[in-house]
Order: C-alpha cells, then structure tokens, then sequence
C-alpha cells in the first residue's frame, strides 16, 4: 500500500536555500532560517544564495538554480532540502520530482518545529489543525490502481478516487479538531471572565521568539517553564499567580513566540492560545536588547498583535539581555506623564528585574486607600480586620480615646472591609492628606 500523501520520506541532512529578492520591501534573515534549521534538529549541510527579481512560476528558484541545486543535493548525499520561502504546492511537487528527494518550505519547516514542542492536549490538537490545512492542499494523486472513476463498458463504478477519499477524511477531522478548540476557547473565556470577576488583572509576555521571555517568567514566577536558547522552545500556554506590591494577585501568561511572516495557519490554529493576548489588561512586549535587527523584530511582533486585534491592549517594553550589552544599566523609561513605557533588564541574572514589578506596579495598580483612620472603641471589629489584612503601618490614640491607625491598602479591598462591618467611610474619617479637610469620601 503506497503512503497517503505519496511523497519521499523525510531525512535528516539538508541543503537550504535562501534566495533575496531586491524589490520586496522585508526580506527573510539567512541566519534567523538556520536557527529554525537547527530548531528542527535537521543537519545543514550547505546553502545554496541567489537573487532574483520574482519567483519563478514552476521552480521558484528558475530552472538553472533548480539543475544547480539538483547536482548540489547528489553532491552531498542530502535527504531533505528546505526553502527559506513560501512555496507553493505545484512548485513543492515540481522540486520534489527534479530533486528526488523531500522538499520543505518555510512554512513546513515552523509546522515540524512546532509538532516537535507541543506537550499539551490543546498544543498537540492546534498543531495537528494547522499541519492538516496546510496538507490539504498539497494531497497528491496517489493509488491510482484504485481508481475506479474511469470511461468505458464495465469499468464505470459508484465509489470516489483515493484523492477524494483523503480530502474527505481530512475535511472531517479539520471539523472534529475545530469543535474541540471551540471547547478550549469556551473554557479560557470562563476562567478570563473569573478573573475579571475577582478583579485580578492579566499580564501577557509576549515577543518575538527566542526573547528570553521563558526565562523571564521563570525569574519572576520562581517556575520552571522550559527555557533554552533555541526559536520556539516554548509553544504551550503557561499561566501563574504573582504578587505585586500595592496590585496584588497578578495573573502572568507566557505565549508562544512570534516571528516574521508567522504562518497564516499557524496565526488562525494558535488562536485560542493567542486570545490570552488578546483579552490582557497588560502586554509585556520582550525584546532581545542586543539583537541588530531589534527595531524589525518589535515591527514584526506589532504585526502579529495586529492580526489577532490585540494591538490596542496596553503594553509595556522590557528590553532583555542588557547582560550583553557591555556597560547598559538597568532603567525605566516614562513618557511625559511618568509612565512606565519601557524597562531595561537581564532576566538571566535578575538584574533590573525589580524595576519590572515597580513599572508593574504603575501600570496595572489598582486605586489605593492611604491616610490614618479614625476608629472609635465601638469599631473594634474593623481594627482587627485591618490587622488581620496586614494594612496598618501605624497605631495610636487620640485624647478622646479612639484609635488613629494609618493604613493603605486598594480600595476593593477596603470597600469589602467596611461592608462586612456595616460601616461607612463617612463614620470612620480617613484622612489623605495635610489638611484636616482632605478626606476619603469614597
């Protein structure tokens, strides 16, 4: 029995190739394509450069590159030839029939990459959605002994050929994986709505891939979500509870990694995931500081945000691995109005990742309740809460008797104090600031 898609078995060494069209404004980085090469786990055994001024319709590399190429894989035994391009499914089988061997291009290449790091049930299902949208198109006209679809007295038959039965069984399962990320989605918009319910805000990493935001999130978090030095290590949602002065509980998302011209059906399959973006009250967007190509890589990144409407969610740039960088202090940077817009930071060795929780603190702070309150002895109830909440920075008490307590604690919290003591913040006075007449009304 022939294989279902008919095609040469993948190998491990590979020629790639990496072709630079002047006219097109973002060309692909050669550097960046071996990264991903080596990501895969395939051996680069030499590249092949050219220039063109557009594809070629039938090879996409012309007919002379395409002979050069052919004796270039014989030459060096390769398996696999990979393409730091687009191509499309004609020109995939054109190669493959010159070249006689498996041919990949970009696209395929972020796909295996991505099969290989997904560990979840939801990873794996939203790998498998973009793996099987991007074959069906690529179905070649296999078991052509079965065809059963043909001319003539005694050979016409009711049943479909094999290319029919395969898009038909392909279409089901898009449908079947469909309907169980629909459950997913419905199950992360739960737990969003939770959330939102208790009040506790949502931070998103998000960058482009190979940041550092893995291990940012595990210096902060004190987690061990996997981190290496290698695109795309991590694929998987990871969410964790943080603490931050005077904000609270905070819910920090570490994201997959973005990259140039990101799979369109890698966009659309990792939706649910990228939704966690999407609906966050804060994006922190990583940067590797010492990149060249560090402004093209925040375009990049934007783009994405774009695509899945998460460009109008506040975000927050941390500037990582200034560890690199020589002499470059950790720092924030505010805007007129003292905003926190970016931090400089090394999350491998910690350094300035305290400054990160102060920008924290200012962006997705919550409004605060800080004077000293007036308690008299009746209000014992309220004093042995706001002990219990760890709030009173100071006590003492007045000639009249009544307790001063100075406190500062965010108002949510406050408000539930009061209700569960039936007072207001009219009988209690807290006092904000200098004058005797500046007082919390609520």
């Amino acid at each position: 029995m022939e294989s279902l898609f008919d095609r040469p078995q993948q190998g491990e060494r590979a020629v790639l190739v990496h072709i630079d069209f002047p006219r097109q404004g973002s060309r692909e980085d050669p550097e960046e394509f071996e990264l991903l090469v080596d990501s895969a786990g395939a051996e680069s055994i030499s590249i092949v450069r050219g220039t063109r001024q557009q594809p070629d319709a039938r090879y996409f590399i012309g007919s002379g590159k395409a002979e050069e190429l052919a004796d270039r894989v014989r030459s060096d035994e390769a398996d696999l030839v990979i393409f730091n391009h687009i191509l499309s499914p004609s020109q995939e089988r054109n190669l493959e029939k010159l070249l006689e061997c498996r041919v990949l291009d970009r696209t395929g290449l972020i796909l295996d990459i991505f099969a290989q790091r997904a560990r979840t049930f939801e990873g794996k299902l939203q790998v498998e959605l973009a793996q099987l949208e991007h074959l069906s198109t690529r179905l070649i006209r296999g078991w052509t002994h079965l065809e059963r679809q043909k001319g003539g007295i005694g050979l016409r038959g009711p049943g479909e050929t094999q290319l029919e039965t395969d898009r038909r069984l392909l279409r089901a399962r898009i449908k079947a994986i469909h309907r169980r990320l629909n459950k997913v989605r419905k199950q992360r918009d739960q737990g969003r709505r939770s959330r939102r319910k208790a009040e506790v805000p949502t931070v998103s990493l998000v960058g482009y891939t190979n940041a550092g935001k893995s291990t940012l999130f595990n210096h902060l978090t004190t987690s061990d979500v996997y981190a290496a030095d290698q695109l795309f290590a991590t694929l998987d949602p990871t969410l964790r509870r943080l603490e931050v002065e005077d904000v609270g509980a905070v819910i920090l998302a570490d994201t997959v990694g973005f990259i140039r011209d990101l799979p369109h059906k890698l966009v659309e399959a990792f939706r649910a995931t990228l939704e966690e973006s999407k609906e966050a009250d804060l994006l922190i967007h990583v940067v590797d500081a010492c990149a060249e190509e560090r402004g093209e890589n925040i375009r990049h990144v934007n783009d994405v945000l774009k695509e899945i409407k998460a460009d109008a969610v506040p975000r927050l740039l941390v500037y990582n691995k200034i560890d690199l960088m020589g002499e470059v202090e950790p720092r924030i940077d505010v805007n007129d109005e003292g905003e926190p817009q970016a931090v400089w930071l090394s999350a491998k060795t910690g350094v300035g990742t305290e400054l990160l929780f102060e920008a924290l603190r200012k962006r997705v702070g919550r409004r605060l309740v800080e004077g000293t309150a007036c308690l008299t002895p009746d209000m014992g109830q309220l004093r042995a809460l706001f002990h219990q909440l760890g709030v009173v920075e100071d006590e003492r008490y007045d000639e009249s008797g009544n307790t001063l307590l100075d406190i500062r604690l965010p108002e949510k919290e406050f408000q539930q104090a009061l209700k569960k003591t039936n007072l207001t913040a009219q009988q209690i006075r807290i006092e904000v600031g200098e004058s005797p007449d500046d007082v919390y009304t609520g």
